[in-house]
């Protein structure tokens, strides 16, 4: 990730938007950087194909792709499958500015609640997802089958 000295500040000209296609390398590169177990070029190709139940958004910055979410959209509710920040970008809003998007994005398509799962031992998410009002509401025991790691389940209404 090429970037200037002083450049992060403030992100000026970050954009949120619809990820696409020729998003995915860049998206699987952050992927390898952030999870153990990370999903591939062709999962999230294979995610982009399902219209009208996987919602996935980046952010943009700068021509390079610095972060992206995406949800899964069940009834009336939506499940957080994935959510990921560049690290030479972490600590800067970026996560709860997704978020937030998001959030808005499932309550402007009628969703009224909205899940997720996030490792047992991963505190700096639990303490990001608490921080918007998600409450914990069970534990999903081997979850992480390539660690046999539990999952805390995180539940919100929207």
């Amino acid at each position: 990730m090429k970037r200037k000295e002083g450049e992060m500040d403030a992100l000026q000209g970050a954009v949120i938007r619809s990820m696409r296609k020729e998003d995915v390398l860049q998206i699987t590169q952050i992927e390898k950087l952030s999870f153990p177990s990370p999903w591939s070029c062709g999962i999230f190709s294979s995610e982009l194909d399902r219209k009208n139940f996987a919602f996935y958004y980046v952010i943009e910055y700068q021509d390079e792709i610095i972060a992206y979410t995406g949800y899964w959209k069940a009834a009336n509710e939506a499940h957080l499958v994935n959510m990921a920040v560049h690290p030479a970008f972490r600590r800067k809003g970026l996560g709860s500015k997704l978020l937030k998007y998001i959030l808005e994005k499932a309550q402007n398509q009628g969703l009224n609640t909205i899940t997720l799962e996030v490792r047992r031992f991963n505190l700096a998410a639990q303490r990001f997802y608490e921080s918007f009002d998600f409450k914990k509401i069970a534990i999903s025991p081997g979850y992480y089958v390539e660690t046999g790691e539990d999952a805390l389940v995180y539940w919100k209404k929207i």
